[in-house]
């Protein structure tokens, strides 16, 4: 087994650049009662589902709330339309690729918007460009550099539910973007901002965040909240209920989200500003990948390598340095596209590809002795081998085969007690009660 200490080098968050996120609001603050919601592919699945959507939003205004909702795709609809250019070509261009995917989300809003107005509310639905949202022209995993939501707050005075296509925005050169995978959410936390909303519901097909995926491992348990730090770790180590970029933007301005299921009333979780535990390094979380290959290249700079990596626009989940090689991981790039990039720097690439991983998440010591101590052992009666360790001081992740993550989770949530958890919520809210819009 390797084990990578401290000085793991984690690659930079996908954070926007310096320029400004947040556009010109009328008034420079939030009117009372004003919502950011956004509703997940499986929310909008189907006619029924979105009936369902527009139900809340109606009820939801005339509660007195002035109401945003950013939507995804039909659920499956993206994956379609990559199919459909798949077909025609091994590399589509990505101009016409953004092109062609942002009409998932046109589709969902469109529709969103005729069901609204046949329960007697007024709707309009808008693009990402129509909405204000800009970005730079990196197709397929655009940023976000600004937001003038005018046209939103225009729409809200006149008494209309707003419908915001997720995922999208628009170039300085007026070509439609996307912002990657999961990008809705992104979508919908940075409206919030740009709005003065301080809170962003998220609304999706499970009822909030589970101390592990409580589809594979037996005994999660629900929390009610956690910090914006835990969160991110949790989603940069594969929990898949929040994007990474969007956790990154809510703390980035200050704004909580709360993950909550479309089909029932339950609570949800909220993710806050602070810190749940102030002194104790609890363990909050498991979370997993199943494809997590290890890419070691040898004979290379670490700097070609990032390079490289960077002008494909490859998101890096690890990157370290051994005494002669570099490795890296990049679960969400397919290999053969990996391998083409480093192919042109040169070196030695060599794969794991049978490797996974999993996580476990703490924002105050996931990297103290005892933690790692205790995952260890887990594993080791289990009978599972780690292949890497990679530690850093919120988080410990164990490379295993692919065929054992699942068995390894359960492992690692029954060491630390997670189907005991219980959260210190009295604590939570005396440092980030939310600030309800």
């Amino acid at each position: 087994m390797s084990v990578v200490d401290d000085a793991v080098l984690r690659a930079e968050l996908p954070l926007p650049p310096a320029r400004r996120l947040v556009g010109p609001v009328d008034g420079g603050g939030s009117p009372p009662q004003r919502v950011v919601w956004k509703f997940g592919g499986t929310s909008v699945g189907d006619v029924d589902r979105l009936r369902a959507v527009a139900a809340r939003l109606v009820a939801a205004k005339r509660e007195g709330k002035q109401v945003v909702a950013v939507l995804s795709a039909m659920g499956g609809s993206t994956d379609d339309l990559v199919g459909l250019a798949m077909e025609l070509s091994a590399e589509p261009d990505p101009r016409e690729l953004d092109a062609l995917l942002s009409v998932g989300e046109s589709i969902s809003c469109a529709l969103a918007a005729i069901a609204v107005r046949e329960l007697g509310e007024r709707a309009v639905s808008l693009s990402g460009p129509q909405a204000g949202v800009c970005t730079d022209d990196a197709h397929g995993s655009a940023r976000l550099l600004q937001i003038d939501p005018r046209r939103i707050v225009e729409a809200l005075e006149q008494d209309a539910i707003v419908l915001v296509t997720g995922f999208q925005g628009v170039s300085d050169r007026g070509d439609v973007t996307t912002l990657g995978r999961g990008g809705s959410d992104a979508s919908a936390v940075a409206l919030a901002a740009a709005l003065g909303v301080r809170e962003c519901d998220i609304f999706t097909d499970v009822s909030g965040v589970f101390t592990a995926d409580p589809r594979v491992v037996a005994g999660a348990r629900m929390l009610p909240s956690v910090s914006h730090d835990e969160m991110l770790q949790l989603a940069d180590a594969g929990a898949k209920v929040l994007q990474t970029r969007a956790v990154a933007l809510a703390a980035a301005h200050g704004i909580d989200i709360h993950v909550r299921s479309s089909f029932t009333f339950d609570p949800g979780t909220w993710v806050r500003r602070g810190s749940p535990m102030l002194e104790e390094p609890h363990v909050c979380g498991v979370a997993h990948i199943h494809h997590d290959p290890i890419y070691t290249v040898t004979g290379v700079s670490p700097a070609a390598v990032s390079a490289a990596l960077a002008q494909r626009e490859v998101a890096i989940g690890s990157i370290f340095r051994d005494a002669d090689a570099v490795r890296f991981t990049a679960p969400d790039t397919p290999a053969p596209q990996l391998v083409s990039a480093l192919a042109e720097v040169g070196g030695e690439v060599a794969v794991r590809a049978e490797l996974g991983s999993v996580s476990v998440v703490s924002a105050m010591g996931a990297n103290r002795s005892e933690v790692i101590a205790t995952a260890l052992t887990a594993l080791e009666r289990n009978g599972i081998d780690v292949h890497l360790l990679a530690r850093t001081p919120n988080r410990v992740t164990c490379h295993v085969l692919a065929t054992n993550v699942d068995r390894a989770a359960q492992a690692l949530h029954d060491a630390f007690t997670l189907h005991e958890f219980e959260h210190n919520e009295e604590v939570t809210s005396a440092v980030t009660a939310p600030t309800h819009a």
